[in-house]
């Protein structure tokens, strides 16, 4: 026996024909809501996604700095470590000496690679253009261990530098390029030094940003700034991400038994902020997407309240032939269907 066909599906059918373009437009406003909300949310996730898995790539990192006694904070993480917060007393230095640097390097060294390293500032000349730079000074052997050359070599003279891939193409700068470091209009030590090296990009990063400075041997460095032996910081990258907390309580223990002498950075505090950050703005993006989906529900709406309005006489000659209410709502219903599943 064949199967009697649904009129009421037949009739929604005929009606959508009908008003075609009306039904492709409400149609087409589906669309953009639900392409926008998508679009919005992959866009969100990826972000989120990239930023977690940078930021992760530097929680080996720990960063080791003299306490000042302001509080703890200050640094890259604006933050100290749990463990030394407790403690009243404090260094009055800003640097690490190199007994402090055996001890990290004694206490550590199993765990992790350790390189101090100079920090400071500059004005620096090139081609007659002024500007300022940051300027790092490396022991020779922790420039092997730790820089990675792009093109050039390592600096093995007092003239020679290396420089970040970023600070070049922002300087023009190349192998062989010449750089004043210090301000010639004063009486302030002035030092010229010769490009043997740039760096490979290195990103964001917590303990060295090399991308956009300068860096040169530890004896060029404490020759033009002094403080032989007073490290700004000691960075310690450790090799296996699971003792990286063991690694900096062990160094707290050893550093910090009598009084603050160190604290220590790492990437936690940073990641959580800069994670949370990130799925605030998701979300934000997102509810900015859900009003496009929001407008595209409101014109299916508005569509089908148009339908109804136009139809009454429609509606009433079914009515008259015995159709029942429920099945006129029922054509209706058809149609909005019809429309969202398109």
């Amino acid at each position: 026996m064949k199967r009697k066909k649904d009129i009421i599906l037949q009739l929604s059918v005929r009606s959508i024909r009908l008003n075609f373009l009306r039904s492709l437009l409400a149609a087409i406003g589906i669309v953009i809501g639900v392409v926008a909300i998508s679009s919005m949310g992959m866009m969100g996730a990826n972000m989120t996604m990239s930023v977690t898995e940078q930021l992760s790539s530097m929680a080996n990192v720990l960063v080791v700095k003299a306490d000042t006694g302001g509080g703890g904070g200050g640094g890259f993480m604006g933050g100290t470590s749990g463990g030394s917060s407790s403690k009243s007393s404090s260094s009055s230095k800003d640097y690490i000496t190199i007994s402090e640097l055996d001890d990290i390097e004694r206490t550590a060294g199993k765990y992790a690679t350790v390189y101090p390293l100079y920090q400071d500032s500059d004005t620096i000349t090139v081609g007659g253009n002024e500007g300022r730079a940051t300027i790092y000074g490396m022991r020779e052997d922790d420039m092997t261990t730790v820089l990675t050359v792009e093109e050039g070599t390592l600096p093995k003279t007092a003239g020679a530098v290396v420089i970040g891939p970023t600070f070049a193409e922002r300087q023009g700068l190349t192998i062989g390029s010449r750089i004043t470091i210090g301000d010639t209009d004063t009486n302030e030590t002035v030092q010229k030094v010769r490009v043997v090296g740039i760096l490979k990009e290195k990103g964001m990063s917590m303990d060295l940003n090399s991308d956009n400075a300068i860096i040169m041997p530890e004896k060029s460095f404490t020759g033009l700034y002094g403080g032989e032996e007073e490290y700004d910081q000691v960075n310690v990258i450790v090799t296996d991400i699971a003792n990286v907390n063991t690694t900096k309580t062990t160094i707290e223990d050893q550093l910090n038994r009598k009084k603050n002498v160190v604290t220590i950075q790492d990437s936690s505090r940073m990641l959580e902020s800069i994670t949370s950050t990130v799925s605030t703005l998701t979300t934000f993006v997102m509810a900015i997407a859900g009003i496009s989906l929001l407008v595209a529900a409101t014109s299916i709406f508005n569509v089908m309240m148009m339908s109804v309005t136009e139809r009454i006489r429609e509606i009433g000659i079914l009515r008259s032939i015995g159709t029942q209410k429920g099945e006129v709502l029922r054509m209706f219903i058809y149609e909005a269907v019809i429309l969202g599943l398109v």
